[in-house]
């Protein structure tokens, strides 16, 4: 693996790689929940305008209103990428949900209930099972935002104008600076996000979604009634693998983040068997692959970065270790050098 990742990758095949550890991961690591959703009582604690209370509000809008939003994802230097994102609820308290990148030649992801469906070129369309589409936000920051309270601070920036509406502007900072940070921008209304902004620790922009469009309506929108549900591609049948006794330990993980998978998978690319560790804290997800006994001495390198996606690679000690995630360098070099053999 270490091979392929140091000869062969260049700016293509690392987004290949990106691309496919983004399936994979979504193919074979559907974590539940680090924790259930906030009770009603809990959600009272919070101040009514407080930051919490605003995400909170989001949550409950992004999966009990019918809406349609038109947003664009903005990364510099490369080419802007405009999506639909619909959203609807039936009579019967279903959810569906569309997300379609609107440029090329077309990729598409439907959600009924709990199974999502992807549409993609030159690749035979699927269904999974999962509450979230894999898309341009972050997996559970929609779903669970609650998740994020531990690993970072809210601060409450102040209102302004986004697409033309009023918008309550909310700044997520990572509490132990070992991970991006976000500005997000609510709807003053509905709650419903209108900007999303992610910024390094020197404070660079490193990626934008931008609302050009919103549309909230009492009823679904009409495309919902068309679909038909018994077409819809089978849901993948994934061999489960057992979860792993590791004899690896990770001594350091930033504040909040936590272990939602472990196994042994064989890798597609190279077809070895590697550890394969699933970090997350509700608003970023970490691959993590080990491999015991291989006889490259590369120390601590950067193969590779995709704007805000990092494939960070070392050796430690008899391990080759992998991460690929949204998070810098430093932080990913301070998770793998922290694995230790289990006492």
């Amino acid at each position: 693996m270490l091979k392929v990742l140091q000869n062969k990758l260049n700016g293509r095949a690392l987004l290949a790689l990106l691309f496919f550890v983004n399936v994979s991961t979504h193919l074979h690591a559907q974590p539940e929940p680090l924790n259930p959703q906030l009770t009603q009582e809990e959600i009272e604690q919070y101040p009514v305008d407080s930051a919490q209370a605003w995400l909170t509000k989001m949550s409950q809008a992004s999966r009990s209103l019918n809406f349609s939003i038109t947003f664009v994802l903005l990364k510099p230097g490369v080419d802007s990428q405009p999506y639909l994102w619909r959203h609807g609820v039936t009579a019967e308290g279903i959810e569906m949900e569309e997300l379609n990148l609107l440029n090329g030649a077309g990729k598409k992801a439907l959600r009924v209930d709990k199974k999502v469906s992807y549409f993609e070129p030159n690749v035979p369309p699927y269904s999974l099972v999962s509450t979230t589409i894999n898309g341009p936000f972050p997996s559970q920051f929609f779903r669970y935002p609650e998740k994020l309270f531990v690993g970072y601070d809210l601060v409450m920036v102040g209102k302004s104008r986004v697409s033309g509406r009023a918008a309550q502007q909310i700044r997520i900072i990572s509490k132990d600076k070992s991970r991006y940070g976000l500005n997000v921008w609510l709807d003053q209304e509905t709650g419903l996000l209108l900007k999303m902004n992610m910024f390094n620790l020197k404070n660079q922009l490193l990626e934008q979604i931008q609302v050009t469009g919103l549309q909230v309506t009492e009823q679904p929108d009409p495309f919902f009634s068309k679909i038909e549900i018994g077409m819809l591609p089978e849901v993948v049948n994934i061999e489960q693998n057992k979860k792993i006794r590791s004899p690896w330990q990770i001594g350091y993980l930033p504040v909040g983040m936590e272990l939602v998978n472990r196994k042994l998978r064989r890798l597609s690319i190279t077809s070895e068997v590697v550890e394969y560790v699933m970090l997350s804290d509700g608003l970023v997800d970490i691959s993590l692959y080990i491999q015991e006994n291989v006889k490259s001495k590369t120390t601590g390198r950067l193969v590779g970065a995709n704007q805000t996606d990092t494939l960070f690679t070392i050796q430690n000690g008899p391990l080759n270790i992998t991460i690929i995630g949204k998070i810098p360098a430093a932080t990913a070099n301070a998770i793998a050098t922290s694995i230790q053999r289990q006492p």
